[in-house]
């Protein structure tokens, strides 16, 4: 195999992250039917948060805090309880893509795998534990941890360090966001497979090594 680490994302590469089933199952907790009405207008402010994290522009616990502040107001509680009822949930509802445990299973003999999600740490213990899928990795890098984001190059550079600086061009990335993902792996100088999903697009200007729809796709491509 050409490849001796492969690096993952962990947010709708290796599981699902199903936000508003995430929220319905939070707020439920406090008396509130949380419906599509409400979660488009969390998302108008939650998504503009992300573009600025993974910018560096704010960190982890100001998007993770400014998100919830109008609801935490609503309800009278703190919003970084909300922010951790959230994470809890997600971790509870947490089920891995179609695809990932046989591909996990059939690298894992032969490659180094691990992950850089930027993803929050309250969340990626449990949810590894859940899945069952702790053991099959060397590192999980979070970037709240590291102090910096994907695309910024520094954090796949912390991780390789972690590896023992392998050579590049024996290392991949794979994700399903073009402009962390991808970005990050190319500014880096990695090989990256982007896992496209349904009515996903990709900047022209962002270009991956390799493209699949589904991870059994990306299976067979390394698993030869």
């Amino acid at each position: 195999m050409k490849y001796s680490h492969i690096i993952f994302d962990a947010d709708e590469t290796l599981f699902h992250f199903d936000a508003f089933l995430g929220l319905q199952t939070l707020f439920k907790q406090h008396g509130v039917t949380f419906d599509r009405q409400d979660y488009d207008e969390y998302q108008t402010l939650n998504a503009p948060l992300w573009v600025q994290y993974q910018d560096g522009k704010i960190d982890a616990q100001t998007l993770q805090v400014t998100r919830f502040n109008a609801w935490a107001s609503k309800l009278s509680v703190s919003p970084e309880s909300l922010n951790l009822g959230f994470l809890n949930a997600m971790a509870d509802i947490c089920t891995p893509l179609p695809g990932a445990q046989s591909l996990l299973s059939a690298l894992n003999p032969t490659v180094s795998l691990n992950i850089i999600t930027n993803g929050f740490t309250a969340l990626q213990e449990k949810r590894l534990h859940k899945t069952g899928f702790k053991h099959f990795f060397d590192h999980v890098v979070i970037s709240e941890q590291v102090g910096v984001a994907k695309p910024d190059p520094q954090v796949f550079e912390h991780t390789l360090a972690l590896l023992d600086n392998p050579s590049k061009e024996r290392v991949l990335m794979v994700g399903d966001t073009p402009k962390s993902d991808i970005l990050g792996a190319n500014r880096f100088g990695i090989d990256s497979c982007w896992l496209q999903h349904d009515g996903q697009t990709c900047p022209e200007d962002i270009t991956p090594t390799y493209q699949v729809s589904h991870l059994s796709e990306l299976e067979a491509l390394l698993v030869k």
